[in-house]
């Protein structure tokens, strides 16, 4: 399939454009409906998975219970994340994505029937949600494998940012939407309402031409296999450094297990105060990509990935400090903004500096990282705490992340240099 021709961009002011670049909305029409579709039904999975939590909170009055559909969730989205990609890299992307968003949605009208139906079981949310991860990791490779042949190289950064305004609009907006509509009408109405909204990825992807993976089919099925995408990925050392200053920031500065025991203990707040501490990146990381216009002119992607990561990392060192809530709060939204840049920059390496083939199988590997590296910092960032206090494990873990990725840098010095006019993996 084609991709799109470069369009020159004649908005007023285009070249000093600070708010979010539109331009792939405006270049491609399948883009646009997928970016659209996507929107939706992040927002509908964001009800589903606030409704789920309380409804097992009500069902069984225990914390340990909700606490177990996080790990239910996580399990299969790992596991099946690495085969996702493999299997998005043998087969019609488009197809693989509709057959996985189909699932997702019939699982969501599962959900509804059983709570219309008066069956409230703990087993079968646990079971649901974990059917549900599965088809999220074979769904995401899919979709963000198709983004490169919609779009030429040089809209990609601005695709990446609009991809992150969704899913961080998603999660501030779903749970809201779906605390309301559990509150007036009850779990089914959030249910019904995600499975209704995923009509809307259905039809986007379903407008969408066949997607099957650069190459002839018989060297697709031979070379699709995890490991090779493994074996691949050691061997690219900027592609390799994308993931490794992630897990710097996610697994060393990542305080979010922290946030109940710093608004009580420090303060002096209750679980309204952890609410903001929880929400504060995610509005920095918002903003970021609603003012994310200028990225489209970075091209040195490998130091504006550094330089981003260790703004998390020195933001979170310094929230670490704070005793003024307000102030702590900015500093957590400086992290969430920082955040977008590193995942823009991240996500448009992957997307030019691999190969079609390949796409699915790194994209994969994405969604293991990004989905067990904060899971992986709840649990160093807790321990930490207990064995010394939060501050040391706030303050130090931010300062060890911008120790770690420096060092990163100094040993793969080329990643600085990676230019996006000429992407090397």
């Amino acid at each position: 399939m084609p991709v799109p021709a470069p369009v020159k961009d004649s908005a007023p002011g285009g070249r000093r454009r600070i708010l979010a670049d539109l331009t792939p909305l405006r270049i491609s029409v399948d883009y646009r409906r997928l970016w659209v579709g996507n929107t939706v039904s992040w927002t509908g999975q964001a009800m589903t998975a606030l409704a789920v939590s309380l409804q097992v909170y009500d069902i069984t009055r225990s914390s340990f219970s909700v606490g177990l559909v996080g790990l239910f969730s996580l399990v299969p989205l790992v596991v099946f994340g690495l085969y996702g990609g493999a299997i998005a890299d043998t087969m019609d992307r488009r197809k693989l994505g509709l057959y996985s968003a189909s699932g997702s949605c019939a699982l969501s009208v599962a959900l509804a029937v059983a709570a219309l139906a008066g069956y409230h079981r703990v087993w079968l949310l646990y079971a649901v949600v974990s059917l549900q991860a599965v088809c999220g990791a074979l769904n995401s490779p899919a979709r963000t494998s198709m983004i490169p042949r919609l779009l030429p190289p040089e809209h990609l950064p601005a695709a990446n940012a609009l991809n992150s305004m969704t899913t961080t609009a998603g999660t501030l907006i779903g749970p809201m939407l779906g605390g309301v509509m559990v509150g007036l009408w009850g779990y089914q109405t959030a249910y019904l309402i995600d499975a209704v909204a995923f009509s809307a990825a259905l039809y986007a992807m379903w407008r969408l031409p066949a997607m099957l993976p650069d190459g002839p089919e018989g060297e697709r099925r031979k070379r699709a296999s995890v490991v090779d995408g493994l074996r691949f990925l050691a061997g690219r050392p900027n592609l390799r450094m994308t993931f490794f200053t992630d897990m710097c920031a996610m697994v060393l500065a990542y305080p979010r297990a922290l946030y109940p025991a710093v608004a009580l203990l420090r303060y002096g707040g209750d679980a309204r105060t952890t609410g903001l501490l929880v929400a504060a990146p995610a509005v920095g990381a918002l903003l970021g990509g609603v003012f994310s216009g200028w990225l489209g002119r970075v091209h040195r992607h490998g130091l504006a990935i550094v330089l981003a990561v260790c703004g998390w990392g020195l933001a979170i060192a310094v929230f670490g400090l704070t005793r003024n809530l307000w102030l702590g709060l900015c500093f957590l939204a400086l992290a969430g903004c920082a955040d977008t840049v590193s995942m823009v920059f991240r996500g448009t390496m992957l997307q030019v500096a691999a190969p079609d083939e390949m796409r699915g199988r790194l994209q994969g590997v994405f969604i293991v990282v990004v989905a067990g590296g904060p899971r992986l910092g709840d649990f160093v960032a807790g321990s930490t705490a207990d064995l010394a206090s939060p501050t040391v494990a706030i303050t130090g873990g931010g300062t060890a992340c911008v120790v770690a990725v420096l060092l990163l840098a100094l040993k793969w010095r080329k990643f600085l240099n990676y230019d996006a006019r000429r992407p090397t993996a």
